[in-house]
């Protein structure tokens, strides 16, 4: 079972790679069908499912099949998940912002 911290990696490891970015943002406007993602970010369909398949993984985007090809679209769910994750990993915890070693704030 993986840990908190795990899981986290993974979304943050999906975020992480300029052409996972590129997808991300092609697909904003809307679902976009396997072919037409291949030739706008230039990359041949084997890297892209690659790539789509860490999305995917990540709960970031969703696959829909339709024949022989995969249309995608961004996850409402997955994309909600990952601002509040986001949020939780960067908050300051003003509660405990003093050192219990060395007493220092």
């Amino acid at each position: 079972m993986a840990t908190i911290y795990e899981e986290r990696a993974k979304i943050f490891k999906a975020l992480s790679d300029a052409r996972r970015l590129r997808i991300l943002e092609l697909l904003q406007n809307g679902e976009k069908c396997t072919c037409t993602l291949t030739d706008e970010v230039n990359m041949p369909q084997s890297s892209l499912s690659y790539h789509m398949k860490i999305l995917c993984e990540a709960g970031i985007v969703t696959g829909r099949e339709d024949g022989k090809w995969t249309h995608y679209q961004i996850s409402k769910q997955g994309s909600e998940k990952v601002l509040a994750l986001l949020k939780d990993t960067i908050a300051i915890d003003e509660t405990n912002m003093s050192c219990n070693k060395c007493s220092n704030t």
